[in-house]
């Protein structure tokens, strides 16, 4: 506490200190982020203060930035919603194993390229690179996806997207940084590369895994278009596609599975129902973000250097 007062206290007589010409730069630079910061948060704000009004209080328009007639029945309605929770279970399977099988083949896929003495690096090297600017394309991956028995099945979503050659390229600068005499060493005393790998490899490019978790973790959580090519049956869809079949054309839907408190759905606002179901999709990454946050920008950084 005392150091960020004292931290404090030097910037602004750093600041008082300052020429005319470099207050002017500050100024502008402090009120650029508190208008990035504004322009950010509102949607936020507003979307959660929608969730929580009175349903004639959203209907009447009079919510514009904090809550109007504090009510949480729109809640109570879409968390009875049986769909919701077959979608979340369906997105945390999803998130979670495909996740740990990406950092898996992510770092299987990384060491051998950033390992000098390996004789397929550099032609390997190239056809990663290659792969980022020349894809097969839908109908080619759709294919794929259909002759291999994907199709209407959750390893549809997984195995064909086991790989991000650009967070293989991030995880292989950050490997390359290690220095090449503890990979030496440990071969004198016998380990071979499966011990190496696990040993000294990973453990020192924590930071830069924890930031490719929440890259893949977050790429998985929001993917839906994949589940719109390949996920017909509405039990195997994710969160993100009962989302969208609410903001598009359903949240009557969820008005009418009230049943018995039909009189009180009817005093609701479908505008207020696609808010809440918005509300709900967002609060697990929210709660995940603060704790690899100490990561993000370490790990971004290392992989950063030599990408």
């Amino acid at each position: 506490m005392k150091s960020q007062t004292m931290k404090k206290k030097s910037y602004f007589s750093e600041f008082r200190n300052e020429g005319f010409g470099d207050k002017v730069f500050d100024i502008c630079v402090w009120f650029l982020i508190l208008l990035a910061v504004c322009v950010t948060l509102y949607p936020f704000v507003y979307v959660i203060s929608v969730s929580v009004s009175s349903g004639t209080a959203v209907s009447r328009g009079d919510v514009v930035l904090f809550p109007k007639g504090f009510n949480l029945d729109a809640y109570g309605m879409v968390t009875q919603y049986k769909q919701l929770w077959i979608s979340y279970g369906n997105t945390f399977f999803y998130t979670i194993v495909g996740t740990f099988l990406n950092i898996v083949f992510t770092c299987l896929a990384a060491y051998p390229l950033s390992r000098k003495e390996f004789f397929l690096r550099k032609k390997l090297n190239f056809f990663l690179a290659f792969t980022m600017y020349f894809s097969g394309g839908l109908i080619p991956g759709y294919m794929v996806v259909t002759g291999l028995g994907f199709y209407n099945s959750r390893w549809a979503m997984i195995i064909p997207f086991l790989l991000s050659a650009y967070n293989v390229m991030i995880c292989r600068s950050a490997m390359e940084a290690i220095p090449e005499d503890l990979f030496e060493n440990a071969a004198l005393e016998g380990a071979n590369d499966f011990i190496i790998l696990t040993k000294i490899a990973i453990p020192l490019v924590k930071p830069t895994l924890a930031v490719l978790t929440l890259y893949y973790a977050v790429a998985r959580y929001n993917d839906f278009f994949n589940a719109m090519l390949y996920l017909g049956k509405s039990q195997l869809q994710p969160l993100q596609m009962f989302l969208r079949r609410v903001l598009i054309i359903a949240s009557s839907e969820i008005l009418q599975s009230a049943g018995s408190t039909g009189a009180a759905a009817a005093a609701q606002s479908t505008l207020q129902i696609r808010y809440v179901c918005i509300v709900l999709a967002t609060i697990p990454i929210i709660c995940i973000c603060p704790f690899i946050q100490k990561y993000l920008v370490k790990g971004t950084m290392l992989g950063a250097v030599k990408a």
